[in-house]
């Protein structure tokens, strides 16, 4: 892995994490991990520094026994969520854990599911399970038992705690944060005006066949050319753009 691959990884994370912030989806906790080339090792922010303003030069590399191998600072408490799933999905190159308010309401509701309404939800069209434990998901026995709730699916919800999405790339990973959002907004404005909620149905989504990898370059060029113009991203990092 070249030195240039790694700073862009670094700074695709670091601008990711930055606007989630600006989007509310990070606050003052929760963090992004992204899978290095090689799939030994990967990135992901210390426990303490602020998701507003992650530097690129203070995210750490941590090997797959939670080992951190580059970076002088302390991992982020819940390592062992991240680390559990990259084991468990070979497939998964980025994964966010963030608490969401509006999803985690639907952890709190009676026999009400977060379903696949807006276009860019079949995204999560095969399900999004609920996660039991509402504990800090600190123990490889916890990180474990997460992972086999994820399964196949690319979003699960923590029970009272928040959730995890898993992406291809951490460009889709953010561009998925970004329509999760929309979609659980969707459903909660339905709820709110007396109704009840229509999902996607089979025929449908097997309608939409808008590109996935021309949108995510699409939204990812937009949301950073905005958080540059915001101040919130420097000017010189290149995001991989």
């Amino acid at each position: 892995m070249s030195q240039n691959t790694k700073a862009i990884a670094a700074e695709q994370v670091a601008a990711a994490t930055r606007m989630l912030v600006m989007e509310g989806i990070l606050d003052y906790s929760g963090h992004i991990a992204a899978r290095l080339p090689g799939g030994d090792r990967f990135m992901i922010q210390s426990a303490t520094d602020s998701r507003a303003e992650l530097d690129p030069s203070r995210i750490l590399v941590v090997d797959m026994d939670g080992n951190v191998v580059e970076g002088g600072l302390k991992p982020p408490l819940e390592l062992a969520l991240h680390l559990e799933i990259l084991k468990a999905r070979p497939d998964v190159q980025a994964v966010l854990h963030c608490h969401m308010e509006l999803a985690i309401s639907f952890t709190l509701m009676r026999d009400v599911q977060l379903l696949a309404l807006r276009s860019r939800a079949v995204r999560w069209a095969d399900g999004i399970p609920t996660h039991p434990d509402p504990s800090l998901i600190r123990s490889t026995e916890q990180g474990q038992a997460l992972a086999e709730t994820l399964g196949s699916h690319n979003a699960a919800l923590i029970r009272s705690h928040g959730m995890v999405l898993v992406a291809e790339s951490v460009p889709a990973l953010f561009v998925d944060a970004v329509h999760f959002l929309e979609n659980a907004r969707q459903q909660m404005t339905v709820m709110q005006a007396g109704q009840e909620p229509v999902p996607l149905t089979p025929e449908e989504i097997a309608l939409i066949d808008s590109p996935r990898q021309f949108h995510i370059d699409k939204l990812w060029n937009f949301y950073v050319r905005q958080g540059k113009a915001r101040s919130i991203i420097p000017q010189d990092w290149s995001a991989g753009l």
